[in-house]
């Protein structure tokens, strides 16, 4: 399975490490990943914010793998940080993550999350 990546000529290119569309050819298995959030095994949320983001990939990734997936069958990537700081750490984060994949992507700053201590959440949808 395949996944092209869409840049357009006739755009600006991505500010980051993403595209701006990605496709699938059909019968593909498709996964939804619910937003993970920086949570540790034990249930802990640490404070500082920049550990949330790596847990919050950790945990998505682990799903990934969950349904024999990996960054690479990644299409379309959500994150939700509550921090305007904490822009250039997500993309730092999310391109080491990504390994040079660069999948469809939106990033947006939020007033909060469904827990206030919560700094970061990212849901995705994968397909293989």
């Amino acid at each position: 399975m395949t996944i092209t990546l869409h840049n357009p000529p006739g755009l600006a290119p991505p500010f980051s490490c993403y595209s701006h569309g990605a496709s699938v050819e059909s019968g593909a298995r498709w996964l939804h990943v619910s937003g993970q959030i920086g949570v540790n095994r034990s249930g802990e949320v640490p404070e500082d914010p920049r550990q949330q983001i790596e847990l919050a990939w950790r945990n998505l990734i682990a799903v990934l793998a969950d349904a024999g997936m990996t960054v690479h069958d990644l299409v379309k990537v959500d994150g939700f940080i509550t921090r305007q700081d904490m822009v250039p750490m997500f993309r730092e984060l999310r391109e080491h993550h990504f390994a040079g994949h660069a999948a469809a992507t939106t990033l947006v700053v939020v007033a909060g999350l469904a827990e206030s201590h919560l700094k970061v959440e990212i849901q995705a949808v994968a397909a293989k």
